[in-house]
C-alpha cells in the first residue's frame, strides 16, 4: 500500500480531478502514481507538463522508453520498470530490447551512445567530462538531443525516487530489477 495518499480520481475536485481526467483521457486509465502525484496537484501537473513537453521534442518513443528502462533499471525503480516495460511492449519494443534497454545496450549505435551517455549522467549525478560529450556528440548525437537525454533522466529518476519513496502501489505487469535484465 502506498506511503503517500492516493487520490480517488471518482472522488477528487478541483485541479487534481481536472488533471487525474486529463490522465484518463490520455490513457484510457489512471495509473497509480499519477494518483498519488495528484496528492498534490502541483507534483502531477510538474510532472505532465514535463514529460508531455518532452514527448514533442527530438527523440522517438523508441528512444524515450529505452532511456526510462535503463533509468529505472539504474535506480531499482520496480514501478517504473513495470510501467515501461509494459509501454514499450505497447509502441513495439521486441522484448530482447527491452531487456538490452535495462543493460544500457541496442543494436543501434547511435542508441548505445544515449543509452551509454544516460549512464554515465546517472553514475556521474551529472558531472560528465568532455570526453564523454565528445563520444556522445561523435556518434552522431546533436546538442539538442544531448539535452533531451539528460532531460530524461532528470525526469525518469524523479519519476523513479517519487515512486521508491511514496511506495506506490504496482499496477502494470510486475517486474523486478533484481531479475536478470
Amino acid at each position: 500500500m502506498s506511503r503517500l495518499k492516493s487520490i480517488d480520481p471518482a472522488a477528487a475536485t478541483g485541479k487534481a480531478k481536472k488533471l487525474l481526467d486529463a490522465v484518463k483521457g490520455k490513457l484510457g486509465m489512471v495509473p497509480n502514481m499519477t494518483r498519488v502525484m495528484a496528492s498534490s496537484p502541483a507534483v502531477l501537473e510538474s510532472y505532465l507538463n514535463f514529460s508531455g513537453a518532452l514527448a514533442g521534442g527530438l527523440l522517438d518513443a523508441k528512444t524515450r522508453e529505452k532511456l526510462a528502462l535503463l533509468t529505472a533499471q539504474e535506480n531499482s525503480c520496480d514501478y517504473c520498470l513495470s510501467a515501461h516495460t509494459a509501454i514499450g511492449k505497447m509502441i513495439g519494443l521486441k522484448a530482447e530490447e527491452i531487456v538490452a534497454s535495462r543493460q544500457g545496450k541496442s543494436s543501434d549505435p547511435k542508441t548505445t551512445a544515449a543509452l551509454t551517455f544516460a549512464t554515465q549522467v546517472l553514475d556521474a549525478k551529472g558531472q560528465i567530462n568532455d570526453a564523454e560529450l565528445a563520444a556522445v556528440r561523435d556518434a552522431g548525437l546533436t546538442d539538442g538531443e544531448i539535452a533531451e537525454i539528460i532531460a530524461h533522466v532528470a525526469l525518469n529518476v524523479f519519476t523513479n525516487y517519487f515512486n521508491i519513496a511514496a511506495g506506490v502501489d504496482i499496477d502494470f505487469p510486475k517486474v523486478s530489477h533484481a531479475e536478470a535484465a
